[in-house]
């Protein structure tokens, strides 16, 4: 119950709105570190929860993982300081690889089992096939840079910015390379796409709502954000605790996704990107 309002629905009615949600974030927000935790501490005020997420927290903040390439503290930043006197993260002080090893000693079932992929709870189900029970499809038109119409899709809403794949392109070159959507019209139903990845401009701002700072954030500081799991660091600039200045090309803002700030290895809070 608490999975399908907190994160399912919401993702439908964010998809439904032109945004692209980030259900593990809201996942463990609503379920793991929400619900749970709360039924853990209405049954005994000193336990704990204890999660196989790879990070590390430090009593206030949490910090990354000694795995920088599992690293998930990307979808822990709605974690609150208080929040951390309850929760253990057992593994965030190791390599994946010595976890597996541990894990065959152990003889534990799962030492052999793949990463887990796609959305908890739903099984192997990609997020466009669970969409389309509950959104319809519409056809639209695929533009390139200028405008002109080169292809078609099956609805803004089911595509992210920065995807290279489902919709159509019709009107080819020999010396095409792939595409990437770059722009979304919601009330036109059309995609915008590039030969060139999306990337946010030098100086561009990027709204937050529903932020979550487990330190204060005073305009000027500078810090490194992410605004997808494992994208490159970028250097950005508080403008104020709801938005936040672009200082380097490499972010793809994408409203709906989580913009997380870094204060070196320290994970700081994040918000949702408007």
């Amino acid at each position: 119950k608490e999975y399908k309002e907190g994160v399912i629905d919401y993702m439908i009615e964010e998809y439904k709105n032109g945004r692209t949600p980030n259900p593990d974030v809201m996942c463990n927000k609503e379920v793991k570190f929400g619900a749970f935790l709360k039924w853990v501490e209405s049954q005994d005020k000193d336990a704990y929860v204890a999660t196989g997420h790879y990070a590390e927290h430090n009593g206030k903040s949490l910090v990354k993982s000694k795995d920088e390439n599992k690293d998930q503290t990307y979808f822990l930043w709605t974690l609150k300081s208080d929040q951390f006197k309850k929760i253990l993260f057992p593994v965030g002080g190791l390599e994946k690889s010595h976890v597996r090893e541990l894990a065959c000693e152990f003889n534990l079932p799962v030492s052999e089992k793949k990463d887990s992929q796609g959305l908890c709870f739903v099984g192997t189900i990609d997020v466009k096939t669970l969409l389309k029970n509950y959104i319809e499809e519409k056809d639209g038109n695929v533009l390139n840079e200028q405008g002109e119409i080169i292809g078609h899709h099956e609805g803004v809403m089911f595509y992210t910015i920065g995807e290279r794949h489902g919709f159509t392109v019709t009107k080819k070159s020999v010396n095409d390379s792939p595409y990437f959507v770059i722009g979304k019209d919601f009330k036109e139903n059309t995609l915008t796409v590039s030969n060139n990845p999306p990337k946010e401009k030098e100086g561009n701002s990027v709204k937050l709502e529903k932020t979550n700072w487990t330190k204060e954030v005073k305009q000027g500081e500078v810090y490194e954000a992410r605004a997808r799991y494992r994208a490159p660091l970028s250097k950005v600039e508080v403008i104020n605790e709801n938005e936040i200045k672009v200082l380097d090309g490499n972010l793809v803002a994408t409203p709906g996704q989580s913009l997380v700030l870094y204060d070196g290895d320290i994970c700081i809070g994040g918000g949702i990107i408007s």
